[in-house]
């Protein structure tokens, strides 16, 4: 079945296309043990993103088993915000931010079979929030398990433009 392709939301920049959705780039907590972010050379890496929101995990669960599909996709787009959010911290801007590659665990019962359904929530997000720049090879797998029994783990890697 062919979807269409997400379009980017309107708006002169993308932090006023990102305030259309009604949404705004959390601000991350620090961790004692890892850097939500790291460059090398003209490579930033952003470390796994779990849904967060406030501090608060939004979902816990297996997708396929207790989690419900469009449950995990709105839980890929708060990771996605989240990796967006240490992109920033990276760059600098939200309009300097190109996303190169996210990689999306899904934790799934294993006759699930859907996890580029959930993996899509996080692209559109990107796509309507950077347009072009993002963009993005993507890998979506299924997981036995995640930290925190959390049912969606993103990471990324990106470059400022």
């Amino acid at each position: 079945m062919s979807q269409p392709l997400p379009q980017t939301v309107k708006g002169a920049s993308a932090s006023a296309r990102l305030q259309a959705l009604g949404l705004e780039l959390p601000d991350l907590a620090g961790n004692a043990y890892f850097v939500h972010h790291r460059a090398v050379d003209s490579s930033i890496h952003i470390s796994g993103q779990l849904p967060f929101k406030n501090g608060e995990l939004l979902g816990q669960g297996i997708v396929g088993g207790d989690v419900e599909l469009e449950r995990a996709r709105e839980l890929a787009r708060h990771a996605a915000l989240n990796c967006l959010a240490a992109a920033v911290q990276a760059v600098g801007d939200l309009d300097r931010v190109r996303i190169v590659q996210m990689l999306v665990f899904v934790a799934s019962t294993p006759d699930f079979g859907r996890q580029s359904q959930v993996a899509n929530a996080a692209s559109e997000l990107l796509i309507e929030v950077l347009g072009e720049n993002g963009r993005h090879a993507r890998t979506a797998i299924g997981v036995a398990g995640l930290p925190l029994n959390t049912p969606v783990e993103i990471q990324m890697i990106c470059t400022a433009v």
